[in-house]
């Protein structure tokens, strides 16, 4: 059976999210950006924290964490090329890992580009993967420590995954992010659709996130470096998509 899974929102605009298996009680927290909201959504729920996984250093990732571990001595997982800068870890983690949850296997994916050692969580069997700030709903993390080339293969091995996993990413930022999008995709009828849904949304206070990867790929100029119709807009015909990438991630730092 799938995990369900709850969106916490923390702070002015993080998510976090937990990942429970009613059979077995367990409940995973994927990143910890405050404790209060977090703390509160479990006693609601009735849940008990078995393990953590943390994404990336960031603060507002990562600074709940400690109160979080004060109710719920939970496993602390993260990637092993990021310890020095992660809270403490039980478990260290690289691309191609693969671990447990409730029975379920968590796949770990190498997504660096935002930051040096950023990873994903993919839990296939509930086709759902936690992002945090590599693949963004219509948007990507700004590049703080990777390359552009670097994000680029990040969101290529992203858009791999199967078109039905729902995309749990670290921000609502979709609505900023629509506005730059129509900019460099102007002419796609599944992004204007998605501009008013997301309006709709936000105006009646409802998250945007998560996603499907199918309507990222179908609406997120950062994972469509390689059509043909942004290639043109930029005045990038034929160019490598890695370089178009490049393009659209400067022209968003600018917007």
């Amino acid at each position: 059976m799938p995990l369900e899974i709850v969106t916490i929102p923390c702070l002015s605009d993080n998510y976090a999210f937990l990942a429970h298996d009613a059979v077995s009680g367990n409940t995973a927290l994927i990143d910890a950006p405050e404790s209060g909201p977090i703390l509160a959504e479990l006693v609601r729920l009735g849940w008990t924290l078995s393990h953590v996984l943390l994404t990336h250093h960031h603060w507002d990732h990562v600074d709940g964490l400690a109160g979080i571990l004060e109710k719920h001595p939970a496993t602390v997982i993260g990637a092993a090329a990021d310890a020095h800068r992660l809270p403490p870890l039980d478990q260290r983690v690289v691309e191609g890992d693969v671990f447990e949850i409730a029975g379920e296997p968590v796949q770990v994916l190498d997504v660096s580009g935002h930051t040096i050692g950023h990873i994903a969580f993919y839990m296939p069997q509930s086709a759902a993967v936690f992002t945090a700030d590599s693949l963004m709903a219509l948007g990507c993390g700004r590049l703080f420590e990777g390359t552009a080339p670097q994000m680029w293969a990040s969101l290529s091995k992203l858009a791999a995954l199967p078109d039905e996993t729902i995309v749990y990413s670290g921000h609502e930022y979709t609505q900023s992010n629509a506005k730059f999008a129509v900019t460099v995709d102007p002419d796609n009828a599944a992004l204007q659709q998605r501009v008013a849904d997301i309006d709709r949304a936000r105006a009646a206070g409802e998250p945007t996130v998560p996603s499907t990867l199918a309507l990222e790929k179908a609406t997120n100029p950062f994972l469509r470096a390689a059509d043909s119709a942004i290639q043109v807009q930029l005045g990038m015909t034929d160019s490598d998509p890695a370089s178009v990438f490049a393009e659209v991630r400067t022209r968003k730092d600018r917007f």
